[in-house]
């Protein structure tokens, strides 16, 4: 920040355009991750809670939260003792993929299930599975459906650890890695196609961002998807109204 000869100071261009989003009540965008918020509306509960509620003539159940490997077994227990669920409202920042894979089968096996991503909630990384689970996908109007690539590459300190270890541990790390990776990607990528996305939605989209962000200009390894794209790609293919 610098400042005028009279002393008052002068906001530069990035912290103005912040400044006149905040003035104009528009959500603040992430100066690295662009398309997407730089406060993203994820629910923050450690573990995924799953609660029912009535919405008028409706009996939805709320999954916000960390998605951890106990709830494919609590989701089915959810539905079970509240067979008259008819969407799923979700609010995730990810977590363990496998188990978001097991949960969005789960809700597949429910004929009509309803899932949505309501305006201001995010639903990122492997929140994606549970939500491409319902057989009528809503992404309501300021909703955001957050993408990255699927990878065990993201953990930088394990891989800084075994660079210190030497090439040998290193070596052996990238191996584990890229199988591992490699078994997921394809899971995680059938999972996908056979729930409906489109297979653009993979090569022009998730596949074009980065694992961990790089040494250039371009950092971002997140992409949000705009309302256009959610049912370009087939994400969402039900209306919000």
């Amino acid at each position: 920040m610098s400042s005028r000869p009279d002393g008052r100071r002068l906001l530069r261009p990035a912290m103005a355009l912040f400044a006149g989003l905040a003035l104009l009540g528009a959500t603040p965008m992430d100066p690295v991750n662009k398309t997407c918020p730089a406060n993203p509306g994820w629910s923050l509960n450690k573990t995924m809670l799953l609660t029912p509620r009535k919405q008028g003539d409706r009996k939805i159940l709320l999954a916000e939260g960390r998605i951890d490997a106990g709830l494919p077994d609590r989701l089915n227990a959810a539905l079970a003792a509240n067979p008259d669920v008819e969407e799923i409202w979700v609010s995730s920042p990810g977590g363990d993929a496998r188990a978001g894979n097991a949960a969005g089968r789960i809700i597949r096996q429910h004929p009509g299930m309803v899932t949505r991503i309501p305006k201001n909630w995010v639903c990122f990384s492997a929140c994606n599975f549970v939500f491409m689970g319902g057989q009528l996908r809503i992404v309501e109007p300021g909703g955001i459906f957050m993408v990255h690539m699927f990878t065990r590459t993201g953990d930088r300190g394990t891989i800084d650890m075994s660079v210190a270890m030497g090439t040998d541990a290193t070596t052996e790390l990238i191996g584990e890695i890229e199988q591992d990776a490699a078994l997921l990607a394809s899971e995680d990528n059938d999972f996908l196609i056979r729930m409906g996305v489109s297979r653009k939605l993979l090569t022009d989209v998730m596949y074009r961002q980065k694992a961990v962000a790089g040494q250039g200009d371009d950092k971002s390894t997140r992409r949000c998807l705009t309302q256009a794209e959610v049912l370009q790609y087939n994400v969402a293919n039900a209306s919000a109204d």
